[in-house]
């Protein structure tokens, strides 16, 4: 989603959420309370119930708190699913059909009122518990879609759901199911070895129903988990400070080089390590980036991404760290991500959208008349290529070759709108054919890189005689009213989530609208493809996804822009830092040098 909102670093909280505090001195846990790891994040969280957002820097956080059955080696490269809460990798039956875990023993959940003061085992049953919680049609889970006619009988307790007003969660469902207490099987209605990647994804963390029940609506802000980590102060749209999990297990550092330089290195620093050595995670919302670089700069965040104002000061003409960071102990770690970057156009707008041929014309020129050649080099300083396919690169599903057949036409841009009826008025602005006046309402945010954001679709918009409206706001709202279909136009991005393309497919699929779709589009032609898609195995799914590709291109319900390249700069005193193509927080991975009382 899109990720400058307004926001002040140095602003002091006049209020704070406290949500639970457990002093270090008589835990498990390896790690040391003086270690205190400060991060920054460029727009807020929204809360941390994950069936209820995907907001990205919710997950963030989710996935330290909330664990699932799998999850990613740290090193590895491609990517490799490894256990989790998991004893092993799941037995496999029926080519791919039915998957059986062992869950460990002795997981606990965090102590918390909900338990009344008893000690609460993870089971087999959380996961049964937290998938129910998934489909619920009352959740509206954007996360649906990733198992939506995949598990056996799980569609038919939703349409029951839907009927009735009430989602059963005390009702079988024969597709997954607790066999024992720790012992947990799914059935899928066809074979999907894609199945395991989903798992690991944050939503599928186990959530204990008593903590639900406990905190009904506040359960986003009291996130309940058995991983390295537990929510300890939280402001909201502020600060976020986080824990580690006196009670966690903790595991020893001993992942494998890829035979890189830089993973050599970490595997010097940090074999043999029992992790996790942070005792505190301070996370800082800070939207400007000035004010995050400044930060960094002072020795108040110890890694962050490169802002875009401040490449040209860091890095030299070949992307490498200019003498003076270098000086100072700082690293550089480049990252391209496995993600995409658009504007999506609401196509349940009364003006942009419809299928009508004036509205697929109007929306085919708004996407030619995007310079993302200028985009990149104002906006991103170069650090990012030109997204050409709805599946990036990295993720399974990605043709290098392939190429968008929408390009930047002002010129032809202008015919088109011209040959539909779409005539400039005395002051050089088009109207719409009926001869009301045009205006786009573009809603963005109030950092600097939104303005400048907005300046490059005005410049381009005015080229071809279109009025636009900027409507500043805050990322929650905007997202909120972009789920809503409530919205014209917006800027978003999506990273993978896992590296499939079925995670970038959906969020154009017609039933996710309300969901993960906010271009709140619907097609038949684009659906059947996915469907068609989801019946292949993933090695297959190519073609289908070009030709999803080449559909978008044809209706235009967003604009791809790029994929950026993350250049993370990290304090001489942080050890063990990468950043993973999937994974987003690496808390639990990492160590600190020299210690820091905060």
């Amino acid at each position: 989603m899109s990720i400058e909102l307004k926001s002040k670093f140095f602003t002091v909280a006049l209020f704070s959420t406290v949500i639970v505090f457990a002093p270090l001195g008589n835990a498990k846990t390896p790690a040391q309370a003086d270690k205190v790891l400060r991060i920054a994040f460029e727009a807020p969280d929204d809360g941390f119930d994950m069936v209820k957002t995907f907001n990205f820097y919710s997950g963030n956080v989710a996935d330290v708190i909330f664990e699932r059955l799998l999850q990613y080696d740290y090193l590895a490269n491609p990517v490799k699913l490894v256990p989790a809460t998991a004893q092993s990798m799941p037995v496999i039956k029926e080519n791919g059909k039915v998957y059986i875990f062992k869950i460990k023993p002795g997981i606990y959940f965090t102590a918390d009122p909900a338990f009344k003061g008893q000690r609460r085992e993870l089971i087999a049953e959380d996961y049964v518990y937290s998938v129910k919680r998934i489909l619920d049609p009352k959740n509206h889970s954007s996360s649906y879609a990733f198992i939506d006619q995949k598990i056996v009988g799980a569609n038919a307790l939703v349409e029951q759901a839907k009927q009735t007003g009430r989602f059963n969660y005390d009702a079988k469902i024969e597709g997954v199911k607790a066999l024992d207490r720790y012992t947990l099987q799914f059935t899928l209605t066809q074979p999907d070895y894609n199945f395991p990647y989903i798992l690991a994804y944050s939503t599928f963390g186990a959530t204990a129903r008593e903590v639900v029940d406990y905190y009904k609506d506040r359960l986003g802000m009291h996130p309940v988990g058995t991983g390295p980590y537990m929510l300890s102060k939280y402001v909201p749209r502020s600060k976020i400070e986080l824990v580690a999990n006196p009670d966690y297990r903790g595991f020893v550092w001993n992942f494998k080089s890829t035979g890189t330089a830089w993973d050599n290195q970490l595997v010097k620093e940090m074999t043999g390590k029992k992790m996790p050595q942070i005792g505190k995670v301070n996370i800082s919302i800070i939207e400007e980036e000035q004010s995050r670089w400044l930060a960094f700069q002072s020795k108040q965040l110890d890694f962050d991404k490169l802002t875009s104002s401040s490449i040209p000061k860091v890095l030299d003409q070949n992307n490498q760290l200019k003498p003076a960071m270098r000086q100072k102990g700082i690293r550089l770690y480049p990252n391209k991500e496995a993600e995409i970057t658009y504007t999506m156009l609401n196509m349940r707008d009364p003006i942009i959208g419809g299928n009508s041929l004036d509205k697929i014309a109007l929306r085919r020129a708004i996407a030619m008349s995007f310079n993302v050649d200028e985009y990149i080099r104002i906006l991103r300083k170069g650090q990012a290529v030109k997204a050409e396919m709805l599946v990036p690169a990295g993720v399974n599903g990605h043709n290098p070759k392939y190429r968008s057949s929408i390009g930047y036409n002002p010129s032809l841009a202008n015919k088109l709108l011209d040959h539909f009826g779409y005539k400039k008025g005395a002051d050089g602005y088009r109207n719409l054919p009926n001869g009301k006046a045009l205006v786009l309402k573009i809603n963005t945010e109030s950092g600097s890189s939104s303005v400048m954001y907005s300046e490059l679709w005005k410049k381009n918009l005015d080229a071809i005689g279109i009025r636009a409206d900027f409507r500043v706001s805050n990322f929650a709202d905007n997202l909120k009213a972009a789920t809503q279909c409530q919205y014209m136009i917006w800027g978003g991005a999506w990273h993978a989530d896992y590296p499939e393309g079925e995670n970038f497919t959906q969020l154009l699929y017609g039933p996710n609208v309300g969901r993960g779709n906010q271009s709140c589009y619907s097609s038949s032609a684009y659906d059947g493809l996915y469907k068609q898609a989801m019946q292949q195995p993933p090695e297959k799914r190519m073609p289908y996804y070009e030709k999803m590709s080449r559909q978008i291109e044809a209706d235009n319900p967003l604009i791809l822009q790029d994929t950026r390249i993350r250049n993370w700069v990290i304090q001489s005193h942080v050890q063990g830092f990468k950043a993973h193509p999937i994974m987003n927080s690496n808390w639990q991975y990492l160590d600190i040098a020299s210690p820091r009382q905060k």
